[in-house]
């Protein structure tokens, strides 16, 4: 409904309770007046409130950036001596014989 709403009921309202003095049967327009003044006056409230509300927002932006360091690049390490393996000695055997026919 908004600001604007509000303000049209709450003028409306007051023109039914304090400027007509017509009377309709079964209708008491004094009472409307003073029902349209308080829905106006709720709206304006609440439009005041939720517009409020929109612009305390805050917007952060998250920017993932990676740098390195302005250190000189690591060295790489001799590689490290291993322990000598000894190897058994190796027997060979000679090859089977072919089978009989």
């Amino acid at each position: 409904m908004g600001i604007g709403g509000g303000i049209a009921l709450i003028v409306i309202g007051a023109i039914l309770s304090f400027g007509v003095s017509d009377a309709i049967d079964g209708v008491n327009l004094t009472a409307i007046g003073y029902i349209c003044m308080g829905a106006g006056v709720i709206a304006l409230i609440l439009a005041i409130v939720l517009n409020n509300q929109r612009s305390n927002t805050s917007h952060t932006a998250v920017v993932e950036q990676r740098t390195t360091p302005n250190a000189p690049p690591a060295q790489a390490a001799p590689p490290a001596q291993a322990a000598p393996v000894q190897q058994a000695p190796v027997q060979q055997q000679p090859p089977a014989a072919p089978p009989a026919v």
